[in-house]
């Protein structure tokens, strides 16, 4: 089966300064974006992170900081960046819990307003562990017969990604080629998830839930009752959740008091009513 597109999607791959959503930053992003009629595009940079890039890490990508010592930061690059993917849906390996939400983050850091949250996310490391259960190194070898020749290379990576999509979507029969279909199928565990981190989670009544801590599982109204300085304290600077996920657990909290404020104005209309009706007769 081949993949079924009604619009484009960017199959991408970031390296970073280290692991930390919060803290971390991009230091290289490629991108393949695949048209529906088959035509492909690549946009690839390193990015000035603007932070000294751990040894540790360079030893894995390669990446020093004289390399991106001369190339812009991010908040020079994102305007490309999300020309370029404005109207596409997105692809990757580990994408959903790595890319994306660093991705998302680096745009809210950079005062970039562009939502993420309207795109699919199709997951290939997802739909790799679903269908066989295992690097993307072992995947291009399991579907392509290849080696990655640079890995860790956000390029060579993206590549690799894009060919294990396509392989994939060969071999099952039963994998439905359309990217909503993949999105569904590669967001594992992420479906009842309010932010990329996985903060923060809707229940089975569609209320929002904390998803971590002392709190998880409670709802952020029940919350704000029992202990109101859990939000300050939450999205305050002195801790480092996400960017993203502070921004969604303040919409959350607006839509609360928007809903207590119209519940309070109600009942005071409705005593209104009653002196109304009272002195009235």
């Amino acid at each position: 089966m081949k993949l079924i597109l009604e619009k484009p999607i960017a199959v991408f791959d970031l390296e970073a300064t280290g692991l930390n959503v919060s803290k971390d930053r991009i230091v290289e992003i490629a991108i393949i974006k695949i048209y529906p009629d088959g035509r492909e595009e690549t946009f690839s940079s390193l990015v000035n992170p603007e932070m000294e890039i751990p040894k540790e890490v360079i030893e894995i990508h390669g990446i020093t900081d004289e390399k991106v010592r001369d190339f812009p930061n991010f908040k020079d690059l994102a305007p490309q960046i999300v020309d370029f993917i404005k109207d596409a849906d997105l692809a990757g390996y580990n994408s959903n819990k790595f890319d994306i939400p660093l991705l998302a983050e680096e745009l809210l850091r950079v005062g970039n307003e562009f939502d993420l949250t309207s795109k699919k996310f199709v997951d290939v490391q997802n739909i790799f562990h679903k269908m066989e259960q295992r690097t993307l190194a072992a995947a291009y070898q399991f579907y392509c017969k290849k080696d990655i020749e640079n890995a860790h290379a956000a390029l060579d990576d993206t590549r690799a990604t894009w060919e294990v999509l396509k392989a994939q979507l060969e071999k099952y029969s039963d994998l439905k080629g359309d990217v909503a279909s993949l999105a569904d199928f590669s967001k594992g565990s992420q479906f009842d998830l309010i932010d990329f981190a996985g903060r923060l989670a809707r229940n089975e009544n569609g209320d929002v839930t904390y998803n971590f801590g002392k709190h998880k599982n409670k709802t952020v109204l029940e919350i704000s009752k029992l202990e109101p300085g859990y939000y300050g304290w939450f999205i305050s600077d002195s801790t480092d959740f996400p960017k993203f996920t502070k921004q969604k657990l303040k919409e959350e909290m607006d839509r609360i008091k928007s809903v207590q404020k119209i519940e309070t104005e109600n009942i005071s209309q409705s005593k209104l009513d009653d002196l109304k009706n009272k002195f009235s007769k």
